[in-house]
């Protein structure tokens, strides 16, 4: 018997993570049901753990990014030629069966994931959308997807920030300093190494300004918190003028005149490339890696830190503090839980008090009139004593606010929605984590008066300025407070153990599975 000359090709789906900052493992895939021109299948998949944090015993995960590359659809018409039997759409639900077991498993309820056909080039930002078809359900993440063509789509927790497009943007900073036209050289831009990180990589930091007060502003301790670099983005861009000719507005001059600024934009870029969600390559959340812990279980000597064998980045930015002093520090991250722009601060520390107090409500209403993303009533409880505190004197906002007596917060980006101004298509994106970046301009310009002055200077301050205790009680469905999680910890039940995949077993959340799949397998 002749074959056919055209023999129907197999629809299938190939998952990879081969990008950098890419993290999926495939566990199984079923074969295609197919009814006429259509079929559907089931993808599942495991988020692969970060290396094991010895300070905290756990192996830390949460941050997937994948590729999904479906062949074997025949999109074009047989031009009336005979039957054409061929399938035009594939209908895949993407199951993440390990969901219960990451290190923050309350914040999948009301996550939406990111997907986008385009590439991970800053040209296709905005082509990242939210999947509104993604469910938490039986301790399993859940999202369908309807292709209609062969190619690629990206799946993401939160879309990725590659190191190619890090390298990019220091070769942008670099290139905008070195411009003739530029009128950034005035101000003394400086882009050095600090040191190397344990896999043998640059910890870039950007310098720029003539004032009398020093400014540390860090992004990405924790590699799975792409938001953040988004952020440095585009902070650094209206810092530098880049992408605008060289032309710096009449804000960022103000900034650049009172300022030295000191810009590292990622702390992290071993655990970026590797996909991790909160650790180097070797397991160190370097969030925790800001001092000496004494007492510690494991470690009854103590725990040592920084460390060049463990934490060499925090150990190079903070030798540099050290020679420079900081006057302002701001270090910027992402949330799991709270879909709101917040911030958290050195609360019960001993350099809290009515002038840290004052700066900390003063420079977050400053941000909210220039970015309505900003609120700062939503946020981490602070801890209930000033003994509760002293604990976590090895975060850097708490350790550097002590250091040098000076402002220090925390800066959190939701991965989902963010509530202030809710978006379900998009969501909080690349484009506004970028867009809360340029806005610090305003916050650091309005702020500058009050950083070192003496006296009772709040005085001149408005209602709107004081500080607020922040609670994470909110109107969400499903939503558990976080209590005692302080500073992004973990849920006790998470860390018991010793891995983020001892947990208890799942719980129905949200709608029940019945309600989510019908009888054919598709998701409503």
């Amino acid at each position: 018997m002749a074959s056919s000359p055209h023999p129907t090709p197999v629809v299938k789906v190939g998952i990879t993570a081969s990008h950098d900052g890419g993290n999926i493992e495939l566990i199984s895939q079923t074969d295609p049901i197919i009814s006429g021109r259509t079929a559907k299948l089931t993808v599942t998949v495991h988020v692969k753990p970060d290396v094991y944090t010895d300070l905290e015993q756990i192996a830390h995960m949460q941050y997937f990014s994948f590729r999904a590359f479906v062949s074997g659809l025949h999109s074009n018409s047989n031009n009336g030629e005979g039957e054409d039997d061929s399938i035009k759409l594939l209908t895949v639900q993407y199951v993440v069966s390990n969901a219960h077991s990451v290190s923050y498993p309350d914040a999948w309820p009301n996550t939406t994931i990111f997907y986008t056909a385009d590439s991970l080039q800053p040209c296709d930002d905005d082509s990242w959308r939210r999947n509104l078809t993604t469910k938490y359900v039986d301790g399993k993440l859940t999202w369908s997807q309807v292709h209609n063509a062969n190619g690629s789509i990206f799946f993401s927790y939160w879309p990725p920030y590659t190191y190619d497009r890090h390298l990019k943007l220091i070769s942008d900073c670099s290139a905008q300093i070195s411009a003739r036209e530029s009128s950034i050289g005035e101000y003394n831009p400086v882009i050095e190494s600090l040191g190397q990180t344990l896999d043998g990589r640059e910890m870039e930091c950007i310098s720029v300004g003539n004032g009398n007060l020093t400014a540390w502003i860090q992004h990405r301790q924790h590699p799975g918190e792409t938001m953040a670099e988004f952020f440095a983005e585009g902070f650094l861009h209206r810092l530098l003028g880049v992408g605008a000719d060289g032309e710096l507005d009449e804000a960022t001059k103000r900034v650049l005149d009172r300022y030295r600024l000191y810009i590292v934009p990622n702390m992290c870029p071993d655990g970026s490339v590797r996909g991790h969600l909160r650790t180097n390559s070797v397991g160190a959340n370097l969030n925790r890696e800001w001092c000496h812990v004494e007492g510690h279980d494991g470690h009854p000597e103590g725990y040592q830190a920084p460390t060049m064998e463990r934490s060499p980045e925090v150990a190079a930015v903070l030798s540099k503090m050290d020679e420079t002093g900081v006057d302002f520090f701001l270090d910027v991250h992402g949330d799991e839980e709270l879909p709101y722009v917040f911030f958290s601060g050195a609360e019960m520390t001993p350099v809290w008090g009515d002038r840290i107090e004052h700066l900390h409500g003063y420079f977050i209403a400053c941000y909210q009139r220039a970015n309505s993303d900003v609120q700062k009533e939503i946020g981490y409880p602070p801890p209930e004593s000033k003994e509760a505190a002293l604990r976590y004197m090895n975060v850097a906002t708490n350790q550097v606010s002590c250091r040098f007596n000076c402002l220090g917060l925390t800066l959190e980006m939701p991965y989902k929605d963010c509530e202030t101004n809710p978006n379900p298509d998009k969501g909080f994106d690349p484009a506004r984590a970028k867009k809360l970046g340029t806005n610090l301009v305003e916050a650091l310009d309005d702020v500058y008066s009050y950083l070192r002055a003496e006296g009772e200077f709040w005085s001149a301050f408005s209602n709107e300025d004081e500080y607020v205790v922040p609670t994470d009680s909110f109107k969400e469905d499903g939503f558990i407070m976080l209590k005692k999680r302080l500073y992004s910890d973990v849920r006790p039940h998470a860390a018991q153990g010793g891995m983020a995949g001892v947990v208890p077993q799942p719980t129905r959340s949200e709608e029940s599975e019945e309600d989510l799949i019908d009888s054919s397998g598709y998701n409503k």
